[in-house]
């Protein structure tokens, strides 16, 4: 183990706590309360540094795509079933 602070040339870990959520980290954040395990961590970032628009947005974009592939998955399925 080495006690050496990081110098220039290694990259510095990215605290995600320390500013607004980047849209990974919101996209990530909005498919883990979908499913309903969003840390607690995680929600109290969102909360608190994250813009209320950007996870609208994102929830919409999201909604709409899964809309659009249940309508593709049951197309393909009913036309599978008419042949």
């Amino acid at each position: 183990m080495s006690d050496r602070p990081p110098t220039q040339n290694q990259p510095q870990d990215h605290d995600p706590s320390s500013g607004k959520p980047t849209l990974w980290q919101t996209i990530h954040s909005i498919l883990a309360g979908l499913l309903g395990v969003q840390s607690s961590k995680n929600r109290e970032r969102d909360f608190t540094k994250g813009d209320a628009g950007n996870f609208i947005g994102v929830y919409v974009v999201l909604v709409v795509a899964l809309v659009i592939g249940m309508v593709v998955a049951v197309n393909l399925v009913i036309d599978a079933a008419a042949k």
